[in-house]
């Protein structure tokens, strides 16, 4: 089947994700396996893993939605009382300020943004892949 001119690619992706080794990030006790990224418009879809006791240290927002589904164990913002658990799904509007978070437990999310993560990279983050 022939796509009309400027149509987006539709091929399709398939990731073996217990075949992917897990990418330690920049903030202790905090990993990531990326699973796609639109480098175009920062739009991402990763599986994170915090550590027990890993979270995110303070308040912030990001600079598109944030989504997460959580797969296994307990992730709380602290500030809030959210909290997240096996068949959670947590959405966070653009610009919405959130956290500091705590894993109560070992986590595995899902996470999704639909652009940037970050209006810039925060202060807990020294590697720039950590940010995106």
């Amino acid at each position: 089947m022939q796509l009309p001119a400027g149509a987006p690619s539709l091929d399709e992706i398939l990731v073996q994700t217990n075949d992917m080794p897990w990418r330690e990030k920049s903030l202790k006790g905090v990993h990531e396996k990326m699973l796609w990224r639109d480098e175009a418009t920062g739009a991402s879809v990763a599986l994170i893993r915090f550590e027990k006791g890993a979270g995110i240290p303070k308040p912030h927002s990001h600079a598109s939605n944030q989504m997460m589904f959580c797969l296994s164990g307990h992730f709380e913002y602290t500030a809030t009382g959210v909290t997240l658990k096996p068949g959670s799904f947590y959405c966070n509007p653009k610009g919405n300020v959130h956290g500091p978070s705590l894993a109560i437990e070992e986590t595995v999310v899902v996470e999704i943004y639909d652009g940037p993560h970050y209006p810039q990279t925060p202060s807990w983050y020294t590697d720039e892949r950590d940010a995106h």
